[in-house]
């Protein structure tokens, strides 16, 4: 074995995101892209002698490839030991829970979360630090403006090595550890969660069904759910991580987990649904003929958080999307805490938990977590939702009633216009600027405009600045809608338009969704011209 230099050149398009680097397996694939982006990486850290690197993905199509070839650029560069999830896989919250356990310098994550894998499907990378979470905008940043100047890369030409098989390696002088994927994440689960509690609720005849989508979560849903908590087996679908995962879409929301869906709307329905995107961070909770939406679901863990045993201290405070409902805002001011308000990506809370002002934390696309690791976690939150109906005995559904009947029902949805041109969805936002001034004041029959921006964040933690971060047209009566473009796709541009109603009447709270938002609805067509600029008579997705 020996350590080469490569010559390369720079590519023109590896710039990170809030969510890493996401491209087609072709890109990806093209020789030198990759170890451009490791080699990256690894210059932007400057010192990686003697550090320990943690290394995982979900399972999609070329992650095995890549994990090789990180194998060999880590052992180049001199880190002294690689932990690498046996078979390549990690989910993204389990990466997180490594690092912050044992240590490590930092990790890196192979997957592009929800987006579709296979041959022709997307593949992505980040880089985490050794708080556990994404890498901030300034080392992303730094590791962007080397792909830009990069000459070559360091490699070992040691032959690949067995990642199937728990235990110890070397590569070079660097020891690989394969470790179980699953174990030091649901040791960390038996500290939260009432384990105990959950085992009798499953003894007492309680059934569920986990919609693994073929993604990185179902074993640890198999093992935590089947194994350590005694539910029938078969509880856990779709379980088995595949490349392509099955040719599905792994996203957890009711478009594309139309299984778990139809399954939960039929009449001899489980007591409980739930389901988990392609990395493991994502979750969705559905109750009998009930899907719970990301908002509610966050606000009403906050709300009963101290029926979990890692959480009867109480919460310090909790943060949300500025596109998520104010569902949590309701139960913040009742418990005397602070709710924070910060753009999407988790990053924002990672400063909040790091600083001790938040403990919980959600996104309205199906992300929720909280100050156990610096990532959301969708099987954290599925736990989170067995130990709460454990402890209460009452259904999905009476808890979701319970919670509208005492703080209201904020209704809410959010439309997703996938695969837009990237021009006309910019050209979009831009027009939406432009009038942002004039709109303020506005009456526009049902609702008149109380104030009209583009939402800009300052840190509370380390006083950095997020502008630009999503367009609000904010209501005299509390409505808002928001318009974001998205950056998590690999094709074109998503335009995601926000719907927010607050409804405190109970007697008002049987309306149909989209029903009780059609004014809003209306007016956002009205003020952003969605369909002349994207050519889409309806959205592809509404949630």
């Amino acid at each position: 074995m020996s350590i080469q230099t490569v010559t390369s050149t720079p590519f023109d398009d590896q710039r990170p995101g809030t969510s890493g680097l996401r491209k087609k397996v072709t890109v990806f694939s093209q020789p030198h892209y990759l170890e451009n982006f490791v080699q990256s990486v690894f210059d932007a850290l400057d010192d990686c002698a003697g550090k320990t690197l943690v290394l995982g993905g979900d399972g999609r199509f070329h992650n095995r490839v890549a994990v090789q070839i990180i194998l060999k650029m880590a052992a180049a560069h001199g880190f002294s030991k690689v932990m690498v999830g046996q078979g390549g896989i990690l989910s993204t919250p389990a990466v997180s829970c490594v690092i912050r356990k044992h240590g490590a310098f930092g990790g890196i994550i192979l997957s592009a979360s929800h987006n579709p894998g296979g041959p022709d499907g997307d593949v992505g990378i980040k880089y985490n630090i050794t708080n556990g979470g994404p890498a901030p905008e300034q080392v992303t940043e730094k590791i962007y403006e080397h792909t830009k100047s990069i000459s070559q890369y360091a490699i070992s030409d040691a032959a690949d090595i067995d990642i199937d098989q728990i235990g110890e390696r070397r590569v070079e002088q660097m020891v690989v550890e394969v470790i179980d994927p699953v174990a030091d994440y649901a040791e960390l689960m038996q500290r939260l969660f009432d384990f105990g509690a959950i085992k009798k609720l499953f003894a007492g005849g309680f059934t569920m069904r986990f919609d693994g989508m073929h993604a990185v979560s179902g074993p640890y849903a198999t093992a935590i759910l089947e194994g350590l908590l005694g539910a029938p087996a078969g509880t856990v679908i779709n379980g088995v991580p595949l490349e392509d995962f099955g040719g599905h879409h792994p996203d957890p929301n009711p478009v594309n987990a139309a299984e778990l869906m139809a399954l939960m709307d039929g009449d001899d329905a489980p007591d409980l649904g739930a389901a988990s995107d392609g990395d493991g961070d994502r979750n969705m909770i559905v109750g009998r003929k009930l899907p719970v939406t990301p908002s509610d679901s966050l606000a009403i863990l906050s709300a009963h958080a101290a029926v979990a045993p890692g959480y009867r201290a109480g919460l310090k405070g909790i943060a949300r999307s500025m596109p998520t409902s104010r569902a949590a805002d309701h139960v913040a001011r009742e418990l005397g805490i602070e709710c924070y308000e910060t753009p999407t990506g988790w990053k924002f809370f990672g400063n909040l938990l790091d600083a001790g002002k938040a403990t919980l934390c959600g996104e309205e696309s199906y992300g929720t977590g909280s100050d156990h690791i610096r990532e959301k976690d969708g099987v954290w939150a599925v736990l989170f939702w067995l130990n709460l109906l454990a402890d209460s005995g009452k259904s999905v559904s009476e808890l979701v009633s319970d919670h509208w009947a005492r703080y209201g029902r904020n209704y809410y949805s959010r439309h997703d216009y996938e695969g837009v041109a990237s021009h006309a969805a910019t050209e979009l936002m831009d027009s939406l600027r432009v009038k942002l001034g004039a709109l303020a004041g506005q009456d526009l029959g049902l609702y008149t405009v109380d104030a009209a921006d583009d939402f800009s964040y300052t840190d509370t933690v380390d006083g950095s600045v997020a502008s630009g971060q999503g367009i609000r047209l904010l209501m005299t009566n509390g409505a808002r809608i928001v318009f974001r473009l998205s950056g998590t796709g690999t094709e074109g541009a998503t335009l995601r338009v926000y719907f927010e109603r607050y409804e405190a009447d109970p007697a008002q709270h049987h309306i149909p969704t989209q029903q009780a938002l059609a004014g809003l609805i209306a007016i956002a067509e009205q003020v952003a011209g969605i369909i002349d600029w994207t050519g889409r008579p309806n959205p592809t997705v509404i949630t």
